[in-house]
């Protein structure tokens, strides 16, 4: 663990322009630098870095965070190893604080695994380039197209047909039978002591971790199958403390970036795939080799990117596979879509017969979103058949279900409904039931995300109507409001964070306030509720807003937004400037906190530009006098909106149990609620 004193002298001399200019051309603009941003594909330069503030920002996707951050993003680590790195780049001495026994034991066996593991890479690379590993393997690799740099590059290699070739020069070196048997590199018969190698006269291909060390193997026998002999095509290291077969992916490490940068990852099945589309140049391309795919791999594969692309063989195997992943990806709240290799070939053989060009044009012609994938199959020959044309689009809506996000569910549902021309409500009802027996197989009692209420507008005789239990509005109740021209970012990302939608857009218009202008005085005009003549009632952004949400004990509806809240309060009356005020919750271990103050922490996301507010005639501080306040009113509108929801679900349990005595009740506080509300609604100018 590294002591609270080096971070804070890792974090004070790392230079944010230094750290990104090592991945990133920059050039100098004023007191900014700019550059194309190293997170997307941009021809014309939307990233800058301002030094003065030690962040960074892009226009264009909207990701920025601080020096540390920055490291963390583009370099996939953890927040310790982000700083470790930032401690070799400026020569800081990391003496980490004392470990338990326990722990350092376990850090000193990982890391002898992973250097057994390093050297068997080395030794089946050196293979390959000698007597039979040279005219068998190395032969092999060619007659898969294969190049000697992309051979090299994955450190692809050869297990010799002596059985104790690896064994010997593994103990020579000094490696204990413990690892190299933990590993699997090497086993041993029950009745003999004596070690031998796992991988015979194979084949190898290494697996990196995240952060590129090698962690396992996979080996791949030349030979055909014999009648009446064992036979295994691939061998794969068995599980170890450094190889979870179900959290790890092939071709992670060669991946990652280019996944997060075009945010999106192409999935295959076999090592091969993957290297002969990375060799033709898709790179965001991985494999999960030696098992089914499984939860933990999805979640590997959402730390980069939500958009997947599943890419299998054609045949019947294949098309299973890819249904099953479906299911799985929706359930982790992916994005999904499938494209199938012609008939005939797989990934790796399509790869080498055509160029770039005409794989990427393929792959842009064929690759289809998961409804249209299983319509065309499911669908296929039910023209004439009613009752298997409405299994197929019940088990189509039965896959919708598995979506956790509700603005998606509603969202496909209302494009089920116009391509099977059928009525949304019974899509709606097939999907809800659906889900209702998914969650409670998990054991969830409720969800904050299910599938929005009917609307009104398509189904007449709901209106009026209270909405049914754990279902929200389809809108933030903040947009109702018309808070649009104040804080409102890009949130496409924070969207992942927020589990109550109705007070979502109000928590990040006042969190957006404090972000930017929390220090700044609050200077209101005579003519103002809110104007003192004493020079000491002058309040800051900040002070304001805590004064209105805290006075009754109210704290927001999003966790990761509380937390933000909590941190930025803690660091201000710690007297810290504003600046510094977010530079402490960019660097911060909370990456949540800091990935929250990164988007909501920039000036120039308002979509009131200052452009805008020149051609509105609107200096900074009438602005913030103006619509502060506003932001303030509108979150309290949206609380009654969420307490007028809850009582809403609370009056459907009453009407279903029968309990007149509480459904009354409810109704009363119900028309009380709703005469707060047209106060608030006033007062904002949205009624008379």
């Amino acid at each position: 663990m590294i002591p609270r004193d080096t971070v804070q002298k890792i974090l004070d001399t790392a230079q944010v322009e230094e750290v990104v200019a090592d991945f990133v051309s920059l050039k100098k603009r004023g007191a900014e630098w700019w550059g194309c941003c190293p997170f997307h594909n941009e021809k014309t330069p939307s990233f800058h870095v301002v030094p003065a503030r030690g962040i960074y920002y892009c226009f264009g996707c909207h990701k920025g965070g601080s020096a540390v951050g920055f490291v963390m993003d583009h370099e996939h680590m953890s927040y310790p190893d982000a700083l470790r790195y930032l401690a070799k780049k400026y020569n800081i001495e990391v003496v980490e604080e004392e470990q338990s026994a326990e722990e350092l034991a376990a850090r000193q066996r990982n890391e002898s695994l992973y250097l057994v593991s390093e050297f068997a890479e080395e030794f089946f690379k050196e293979q390959l380039s000698k007597g039979e590993g040279k005219a068998v393997g190395l032969n092999y690799f060619h007659t898969r197209g294969l190049e000697d740099a992309t051979i090299s590059k994955y450190g692809l290699g050869w297990a010799p047909s002596d059985r104790h070739a690896f064994t010997d020069a593994a103990k020579a070196k000094g490696y204990k039978d413990e690892y190299l048997l933990e590993t699997g590199l090497c086993a041993k018969y029950d009745d003999k002591p004596d070690l031998h190698d796992r991988f015979v006269e194979r084949v190898t291909f290494p697996i990196h971790s995240i952060s590129g060390r090698i962690i396992g193997f996979g080996a791949r026998t030349l030979k055909s199958k014999e009648e009446g002999k064992p036979y295994a095509k691939y061998v794969n290291s068995k599980e170890s403390a450094i190889y979870v077969k179900n959290q790890s992916l092939y071709g992670i490490w060669f991946a990652k970036s280019e996944m997060a940068k075009k945010d999106k990852c192409f999935l295959v099945e076999g090592y091969l795939d993957v290297l002969s589309m990375h060799q033709l140049g898709i790179t965001n391309v991985v494999a999960s080799s030696g098992t089914a795919l499984t939860d933990g791999q999805i979640r590997l594969i959402g730390r980069f990117t939500k958009n997947v692309t599943i890419m299998y063989d054609g045949d019947e195997a294949g098309v299973k596979a890819a249904l099953r992943g479906i299911d799985m990806f929706l359930r982790q709240g992916m994005n999904v879509k499938v494209v199938l290799i012609p008939d005939g070939d797989d990934p790796d053989s399509y790869a080498r017969k055509h160029t770039l060009e005409e794989v990427e044009g393929f792959i842009s012609e064929n690759e289809q979103d998961f409804v249209d994938f299983q319509s065309s199959l499911l669908l296929r020959d039910t023209e004439n058949d009613p009752l298997r044309r409405a299994d197929a689009i019940n088990e189509i809506a039965d896959t919708v279900a598995q979506i956790p996000d509700g603005v998606k569910r509603e969202t496909y549902i209302d494009f089920l409904s116009r391509k099977f021309d059928i009525r949304r409500t019974v899509l709606e009802d097939r999907v809800g039931l659906t889900r209702t027996k998914l969650l409670t197989r998990s054991g969830q009692q409720s969800e904050p995300d299910r599938v929005h209420p009917r609307s009104t507008a398509d189904n007449p005789e709901l209106a009026g109507q209270p909405l049914e239990p754990g279902r929200i509005h389809p809108r933030s109740a903040a947009a109702e409001y018309g808070l649009s021209s104040t804080a409102a970012p890009a949130t496409d990302d924070l969207s992942s964070l927020e589990t109550n939608p109705i007070m979502a857009k109000a928590e990040r218009d006042l969190l957006s306030f404090i972000l930017t202008y929390g220090t700044t005085n609050l200077e209101f005009q005579s003519d103002s509720e809110f104007y003192s003549e004493d020079e000491e009632d002058v309040q800051t952004v900040f002070e304001f807003i805590s004064q209105a949400i805290e006075a009754d004990g109210t704290v927001f509806a999003n966790k990761a937004y509380q937390d933000t809240y909590d941190a930025y309060s803690e660091e201000y009356y710690n007297g810290y400037s504003q600046n510094d005020i977010v530079r402490h919750l960019l660097d911060g271990e909370d990456r949540t906190v800091a990935f929250v103050a990164a988007q909501l922490s920039t000036e120039e996301r308002y979509e009131l530009s200052i452009k805008n507010l020149r051609d509105a005639m609107m200096s900074k501080g009438s602005w913030l006098t103006k619509f502060v306040p506003k932001s303030i009113l509108v979150f309290q509108a949206c609380r009654l909106e969420d307490k007028e929801h809850s009582l809403k679900e609370d009056l459907k349990e009453a009407q279903d149990n029968g309990d007149q005595d509480r459904e009354m009740e409810i109704l009363k506080s119900l028309v009380n609620l709703r005469k707060a509300i047209k106060t608030v609604k006033v007062r904002l100018g949205r009624e008379k």
